[in-house]
Parts: structure tokens; sequence; C-alpha cells
């Protein structure tokens, strides 16, 4: 068993919109949020009052404790204010990629329960069908927008009922619900407590070190457990600046690195190796990155170099970890990054075993096993999935990742290759059951198996095995399409091929390995 280098944090104790707050009176001016095209600003003061109200109002208008509230945005500003705010209350938030479709925001609001739903007025006509497909009774728009409660009325009926907001037991009470596939099977809730959320953004931040004197650029979705924790919620804890980016642009992407003097860079594989190879990269500024963070797909060690050799002023590492670890089971140091080709060390308080995976006999350096964890960090349980929860953690408190990999001689975490079925494409989940799902509803498919293909730029991307029905010839393109327009961009096919049948067991089950 292995366990950190650094000390032991302290394990929960409050809740993270107080831990925020907190920051906001002693950060008072300082910039907390910039909306990074605009450069509009949001100062810690006006965002402790933000919270505030968003917590008041949400309370006036029937939001109780143990309610749901669902953000559907790209990373604004206001992201910030309405998530602190909701948990404020006493509910819990999840995030909804604003890539996904309406179908699958429905799915989302449904299995969540949500009560409230809050976008932005592009997405209000698919919010207010997806949430009466839900049964989600209200609907709220960052702005204004037809069919929808405006923010501003919404804090407007704030000021008028002020709340001091619940006792919440950090220990207990869910603060986040990102939506995962663990290590086989559909989207699950991963429950997240307020005590998971504070302590991870204590564990990150003794290796980072973020500090009132950085600027980080949100990149990573807010509803994602990485761009939550670590781009949000860790420097709204610390004095930081986010600066936030709506939508990935390249060009804007490089031109706001410059302009705002961002010092702190977390993302996925492909953000980070258009640093070092994009045409544009060549000529930008890019001085005052120091800290430059890989997480949610590995880079290999040849990228990581060439990444570093471009940022000599940087220190460049990766990390690893899952949504059920609310982010983080090893990370770099500010100082000294990572060895290219690890992931960095075992985060603090936490321990990590090596298993091996027909026998869970434990391994010792250099072996490569599953790796198993176990932290305070260890989410509380999928919702709703008791059976589901006992597959993933196991007596003890262990949380099996379902991936296959070693630590070396020096305590250094390497990722070797992944036992569950998750294809993820540019850091992000794909579920193959959910795709296969979808697939089996088209009319003229008998049955679909989807596989992870190994693909340069994005790490895998997914690709099908089709039986057509009797009769039917669907070509290739049509159900590539037809996928496409049902999906979020990251889980759309690349291929498919035809079969005249599917390995199964006599139960039913896919077997996968067996497609080829």
């Amino acid at each position: 068993m292995w366990t950190s280098p650094y000390a032991p944090v302290e394990v929960g104790g409050t809740t993270l919109h107080r831990m925020v707050l907190a920051a906001a009176d002693r950060f008072g001016d300082r910039p907390a949020l910039v909306d990074g095209p605009s450069g509009t600003t949001v100062s810690y003061r006006l965002l402790a009052e933000r919270v505030q109200g968003v917590a008041a109002g949400l309370a006036a208008t029937g939001f109780r404790p143990g309610d749901v509230l669902a953000l559907w945005a790209p990373n604004l500003p206001q992201w910030a204010g309405v998530a602190l705010g909701a948990m404020a209350a006493g509910g819990t938030v999840t995030g909804a990629s604003p890539a996904c479709t309406e179908r699958e925001l429905a799915a989302q609001l449904a299995d969540a329960g949500a009560s409230v739903l809050v976008t932005v007025p592009s997405l209000v006509p698919a919010a207010r069908s997806a949430a009466v497909a839900a049964g989600t009774r209200q609907v709220v728009v960052l702005g204004q927008a037809e069919g929808a409660t405006p923010i501003l009325d919404l804090l407007g009926v704030g000021r008028h009922a002020p709340n001091p907001g619940p006792a919440l037991d950090p220990a207990t009470a869910v603060a986040l619900l990102p939506y995962s596939s663990g290590t086989t099977g559909l989207p699950k809730g991963v429950r997240l407590t307020h005590a998971n959320l504070v302590t991870s953004v204590r564990q990150v931040a003794a290796g980072l070190r973020v500090g009132e004197g950085d600027t980080l650029l949100a990149v990573p979705p807010f509803s994602h457990v990485m761009g939550f924790l670590v781009t949000l919620a860790l420097p709204l804890c610390s004095g930081a600046t986010v600066v936030t980016m709506p939508r990935f642009d390249p060009g804007q992407f490089l031109e706001l690195l410059q302009r705002h003097r961002v010092t702190v860079l977390v993302g996925a594989p492909p953000m980070l190796r258009i640093l070092a190879g994009h045409p544009l990269a060549a000529a930008a500024d890019l001085r005052s990155l120091e800290l430059v963070v890989c997480g949610g797909a590995p880079l290999t060690a040849d990228a990581q170099l060439a990444l570093a050799a471009r940022l000599p002023g940087a220190t460049v590492g990766q990390a690893y970890g899952l949504t059920e670890t609310t982010v983080g089971v090893s990370m770099p140091d500010r100082a000294a990054g990572s060895v290219p080709g690890t992931v960095g060390r075992v985060m603090p308080s936490t321990e990590l075993r090596v298993a091996d995976p027909e026998t869970g006999r434990d391994l010792g350096a250099g072996q490569p096993g599953e790796l198993l964890v176990r932290g305070p960090q260890v989410m509380a349980g999928y919702l709703g999935r008791p059976e589901a929860t006992a597959a993933m953690v196991g007596p003890g408190g262990w949380l099996r990742t379902g991936d296959l990999g070693l630590v070396d001689g020096d305590g250094n975490v390497v990722i070797v290759d992944r036992l569950k079925e998750l294809i993820k494409v540019s850091g992000w989940q794909v579920a193959p059951a959910e795709l296969e799902a979808l697939l089996a509803t088209h009319p003229a498919v008998a049955d679909a198996a989807v596989l992870g293909r190994r693909d340069p730029a994005k790490g895998e991307v997914p690709v099908a095995v089709v039986v057509a029905r009797p009769g039917a010839e669907p070509g290739p393109e049509e159900l590539l399409a037809w996928v496409a327009e049902r999906v979020e961009p990251h889980k759309r096919l690349h291929a498919i091929r035809f079969t005249d049948a599917i390995p199964r067991t006599p139960s039913g089950k896919l077997l996968r390995r067996a497609v080829g």
C-alpha cells in the first residue's frame, strides 16, 4: 500500500459555500471571476452577495434542503453564484454538459429529480421541453428569455425574504451530483458531499498551491468534476481569479491566456497539445504560465516533454482521478511537476493499493494491477443504485478504479491501461452501453456493440459494430448522422461496420472483447 508524501489534510468540518464565503471575507474587492471574452469582473464581495441572494431567492420560491438544481450552461461567472447559492440553500447541484442534447438533458433531470433548471437564453426552448419531460417545475434563465424566470427576478425575491440558510452536516449533505458511468453501464449520479468537496480542495491545494496571486483560465466545463473542483472551487477558496471561457476555440484560448496573464492552466490533452503544436501558439507570449496540469486522460511522456520545452518557465505535470474520487487520486507538485509518463504521487490523506485483478492479492512496486483507492474524497455512492455502489466501493471503503496501473520505486503512479469498458475521448467519458441502447432504438438495427478505437488526437473514439434487421439495409453514413443528432459531440461514433451476429453469453451479456 502507498500513502502520500504530503501531510494529512483536515477532513470536512465545513461546507463548500461557507469555505468560499470565508475567502470572500478575506479578499473583498479582489477579482474573483472574469468573463474572459468581455472582461466583465465579479469581485469576491459581489460573489458573496450573489451566493446569498440566490440562496434566499430559491428558498423563497419553494426550494428546500435536499432539492436538486440543475445547471445547463457554458462556463460563465454566473455559474459560481448559482451553484454555491443552491448549496447554501441546502440543495444539491447537478451540472449538465452545455453540449448535451435535449434527450440527454431530460434523462439527467429525471434521474437526478431536479426541481429547478438554470440555463442561458439560447438554450431555453430545449430546456423547457426537457423540463416538461422530466417533471422539473421551474426554468430560470441567466438573462432574459420568454418562458423562463430571469435570474434577476429570483435575486429580487431573495432580497425581500432574507434566509440565513439551513444547518447542514458536511459529512452527509450531498452538494454536487456529477454524472459518471463508473466502470460500466449507463451514466449514474455520483453523490459528492460537502465533506468530499472541501477535503478535495485541501488535497489539491497541497500540491498545486494556488493562491491570491494566481489567475486560472477555466476551460474544462464546470459541469465536469475537474472543471468544477479544480478550476472553480479551488481558486475561489484560495483568493485566486478565475477567467471563464464559454466555448473552446484555439485562437481565443491563446488570446485569453495572454490578455489575462494566466498563471495556472488545467485541462485535457487536446487543449494542452495546442500550446506545443498549434501554428498560432508559436507566436503567443505564454511566459505568464507557471503551472500546467493535464487531467482527464493521459498525456504521453513525449507530449509532456514537448509541452515543457515550449513552456520553459512553467512546471508541467499530470494528475489522475475519477468523478467517484471527487477528482483526485494522485497529482503533480507545483515545484517539481510529475515525472513524464507518470501521473504524480498519491494525494494527501489517501491510500493506494495495486491488486492482482484475478486474485485480489496486493502487488509491489513496479508490478501492474488494478488501482484501488481509499480516502475522504471517495464518493458517498451512486444515486439510487446501491448495487452499483457496492460493486465500485468494496469492503473497507476501497474504491475499485477499474484502471490498470503501477507505482514505481519512487512512488510515482503510472497508468498502464484500463480494465473498465469506458471509452475516454479527449478526457470525456463515453459509456458504450449508452450508445448501444440508443442504436437499439433505430428501426433498422437488431443489435449493436460499441468499442473504443485508438486515436492519435483524442486518445480514443467510439466505433460500432451493428447487426441490421432482416430486410433492412442501413448505410454507415446514415447511422453515423442519426447518432450524431442525438448525442454530445464527444459521444459521436467515428465508424460503423456491419456483422451477422454479436457474441453474447447465454444470459445475454455482451462479450465485448470477442467482438473484435
